[in-house]
């Protein structure tokens, strides 16, 4: 009730959900039960997001890097993606989330990008929250990828500015980051959202993704509650 009653509430919360792989090899469970047992988290994580009045929430879901890990388990991570989709996009209709996704959609298999591509025409008009997948996602490419669409349109002498970059990054329309979640007690960004980040609190918490519950959104927004933004200025 504290945080609910605080005006400190982060707008936009990323999370970057480590932890799978050692969760499962922790109970002699393949690789891909520790996904699936992650996928579980969302919907709660969602539901505890708009009780406390969240409006975006990224996901890493699926990092440029990724693509280094075994063909096996790349494909169990899109068929829990497209088995998530499948048995709640009917839920996040009803809650009101909207779906975003960040990253390049080309790479990834035709019936992922169809399910993904449905769900975001499906919830267009929600606005009680914004669930932002990013999928084959990378900070340093979503970065170049901008700066390139803008050297498409730029007229002669143009100049490029900040505000130019940002219309043609993937989370254009969305507010910049207010507070990064990483689990599993590593403490590093990965590669995430680089540029939305720039004055983001940090908050790195010593639980696996799947392990995730509710009261550590809590905590990591009450650390992000005692915290003094200053955004460089002072």
């Amino acid at each position: 009730m504290a945080l609910l009653d605080s005006n400190k509430i982060p707008v936009h919360v990323a999370i970057i959900m480590d932890g799978n792989g050692r969760w499962a090899r922790k109970r002699g469970c393949p690789r891909e039960e520790g996904h699936r047992k992650g996928s579980e988290v969302i919907e709660p994580l969602l539901d505890a997001s708009l009780q406390l009045g969240i409006k975006v929430v990224s996901l890493y879901a699926f990092s440029t890097e990724n693509w280094k890990r075994s063909p096996k388990e790349i494909l169990s991570l899109w068929n829990i993606l497209d088995d998530f989709f499948t048995a709640k996009l009917g839920e996040i209709k009803k809650k009101g989330i909207k779906i975003h996704h960040s990253g390049e959609l080309r790479r990834l298999p035709f019936k992922t990008k169809k399910i993904i591509t449905q769900s975001i025409k499906e919830t267009e008009t929600n606005n009680k929250i914004v669930l932002n997948f990013c999928l084959n996602y990378g900070g340093q490419q979503e970065i170049v990828r901008a700066v390139n669409s803008w050297l498409k349109i730029k007229k002669s002498k143009e100049k490029l500015t900040e505000k130019k970059i940002e219309r043609n990054l993937d989370t254009f329309g969305l507010p910049k980051v207010d507070l990064l979640i990483r689990t599993s007690g590593e403490q590093r960004i990965s590669n995430f959202m680089l540029w939305q980040l720039a004055y983001a609190e940090l908050v790195f918490l010593d639980v696996l993704w799947p392990d995730f519950k509710k009261e550590h959104l809590y905590e990591a927004v009450s650390s992000y509650k005692q915290r003094q933004r200053r955004f460089g200025g002072r």
